[in-house]
């Protein structure tokens, strides 16, 4: 008889001393179907984009190339199934056979105790759920790898997670409309903690100029990627943008010497302050080092004298002190005097959406 609740494909039910059987199987559809993984919606409202169906295990041999995921691992898909990487790990582990553990919302402690319970080896996350771990008390895990995307992981977030956890950490750099560019391994995190990894099989990423031709390296430009994988389009139709086959993946950044990819911030959120080129994201990551901090973002806002200027929104940890004038010392020791925010506005918690990012429009204005 079939486990309570599960019935047999088919017109028969489970019948026969001998075991379940199915005599005919349902009609496949007249035409496959569709994957549409509707966009963050960070930066306005989300947009449906309309996914390829993987043609073999090319996809897969991408990842687990990077990836040490093996056949029959248990894994837990702490990331939300409706999101890009949540759902990529649902498709990772039904192609290795997986064993995968699921729960309805995230909770640190109640993570760690399933891990443990269901000995767990891997964990497929977005990076604040790491931040929340690190939060409880340590405990011993079965896991040999974390692996996270969905948002940029601070480098020294994950440094702190290593340092905890052991050297087991992957972050995939990427996006829904281009599903990878580059995966991180911890040797990749640990000599370059800022670094979104290096490409894998199958993936070319470039920065490339305003006339779409590559950058030297070390310089930056718009990073453009290139796999079997890109999206096939919006579903409002919506422009994109391609260059020799490479897909625009919305960021500024650029490869240095050794092939590794580093984010210096989104095309759309880099701000021009008294005539310097301003990435709010090198502020962030400065930020989110200091130890009272718990969580930090850096926007730009209008300026009437420099165009426009930068404000950061910390949370701090349980009991932690920290003033408007700390902060902007801190960046002022580390960074040009352009990168110094004249507003800090410190809150209870930063606004996120349902996969865990910030949605920085959202974010009170500094003078509220």
């Amino acid at each position: 008889m079939p486990p309570p609740g599960v019935t047999a494909l088919g017109s028969d039910r489970w019948t026969g001393a001998g075991g379940p059987r199915v005599t005919r199987l349902p009609e496949p559809p007249a035409r496959p179907g569709r994957t549409i993984v509707l966009t963050s919606g960070t930066t306005g409202t989300p947009k449906g984009a309309r996914r390829p169906t993987p043609g073999g295990f090319r996809p897969l041999c991408s990842i687990i190339d990077r990836i040490p995921l093996d056949a029959g691992v248990r894994m837990f898909v702490a990331a939300p199934l409706f999101h890009a990487w949540g759902f990529a790990g649902l498709q990772i582990g039904l192609a290795l056979r997986a064993t995968i553990v699921l729960r309805r919302r995230f909770d640190a402690a109640d993570a760690l105790a399933t891990i443990a319970e269901h000995d767990c080896s891997a964990l497929i996350a977005v990076p604040v759920m790491l931040q929340q771990l690190l939060e409880q008390p340590p405990r011993e895990v079965p896991l040999t790898v974390a692996a996270v995307s969905g948002s940029a992981l601070p480098g020294g977030l994950a440094t702190r997670f290593m340092d905890s956890y052991g050297d087991i950490l992957y972050n995939l750099y990427g996006s829904t409309e281009a599903s990878w560019a580059s995966i991180a391994t911890p040797a990749d995190l640990r000599a370059a903690p800022g670094t979104a990894g290096r490409p894998p099989r199958g993936t070319v990423v470039e920065a490339l100029d305003a006339d779409g031709r590559p950058v030297p390296r070390g310089t930056t430009g718009r990073l453009f990627v290139g796999n079997e994988m890109l999206f096939e389009g919006y579903t409002n139709s919506s422009a994109r943008t391609l260059v020799g086959g490479l897909l625009a993946i919305g960021d500024l950044g650029h490869v240095d010497e050794a092939g590794r990819v580093f984010v210096d911030g989104r095309e759309d959120e880099m701000i021009v302050s008294g005539g310097e080129n301003v990435f709010p994201s090198e502020v962030e990551d400065l930020l989110a080092d200091l130890p009272e901090v718990r969580e930090v973002a850096v926007v730009g806002v209008q300026d009437d004298k420099y165009g426009q200027r930068l404000a950061a929104y910390l949370v701090l940890r349980d009991g932690a002190a920290l003033g408007p004038e700390d902060v902007r010392d801190h960046v002022r020791h580390h960074r040009a005097r352009f990168s110094v925010p004249r507003d800090v506005v410190f809150l209870a918690e930063l606004p996120r959406n349902a996969t865990g990012k910030i949605v920085k429009r959202a974010l009170p204005p500094p003078d509220s």
